[in-house]
């Protein structure tokens, strides 16, 4: 039987500001581990929204989020910054690397955070994470002497520091050419079917996500389709 990795379970959300909107209505679904699923829908349809409650980064919504089988909504901040940082590894548009610190530094970063690790070892993981990404000889250099989609590549390196359950892209290829574009979703494909990595990505790209294992398509805060 597979592993679900993440259920949520008839979530609906509001916005207050001024008038009350609804903008989700009864999310239903579910992600096994490995799977490579992208969200999808115009936009405004709730995709970010949805990815943000996903995430444990909104908890002002109803209905149930589980997470490895844990529920999320009576967990205080400081319990769900650690589900975030041991659980899920974030990649972003824009990659929000820091350019004081070396490549290899920034991989690390969640990885000391979480501390589950000397800092030898995190650093031996972080080369490994490089490797895997065949961005490892530019691990000491700054992250503005990279390209866009070698920036990208790190940011992806970062993600997996922490061997997340699932890694939760929003838009990943949006500030990507076409060549980096097909790079990056090589690499996701990689990581599931090799590594067996769970994938959530939001995305715009119909090219992407048509090549992923299964797409969730929204409108209007709505599911349409899986």
């Amino acid at each position: 039987m597979s592993e679900i990795i993440l259920e949520a379970k008839n979530i609906s959300k509001y916005f207050h500001d001024p008038l009350t909107i609804q903008v989700l209505k009864d999310i239903n679904f579910s992600i096994n581990k490995s799977d490579f699923v992208a969200v999808t829908g115009r936009s405004g349809c709730g995709k970010s929204t949805l990815l943000y409650i996903l995430s444990t980064m909104d908890t002002d919504y109803t209905g149930d989020l589980y997470i490895d089988g844990i529920k999320m909504g009576n967990k205080k901040e400081g319990e769900l910054a650690i589900v975030r940082n041991e659980k899920i590894g974030f990649v972003f548009q824009f990659h929000y690397l820091l350019n004081e610190f070396s490549v290899l530094r920034n991989v690390m970063l969640p990885g000391l955070k979480l501390g589950k690790y000397d800092e030898k070892e995190i650093e031996a993981r972080a080369y490994e994470k490089l490797k895997i990404l065949e961005i490892e000889n530019e691990a000491l250099k700054s992250p503005n002497q990279l390209s866009g989609g070698q920036k990208q590549r790190v940011a992806i390196a970062r993600a997996l520091i922490n061997d997340p359950l699932i890694i939760m892209g929003d838009e990943p290829t949006g500030n990507l050419d076409k060549k980096n574009s097909e790079i990056v979703f090589n690499i996701f494909q990689e990581l599931s079917q090799v590594y067996n990595q769970t994938l959530l990505i939001v995305t715009h790209d119909n090219d992407f996500a048509d090549r992923t294992d299964r797409i969730i398509e929204m409108e209007d805060g709505k599911i349409i389709s899986i």
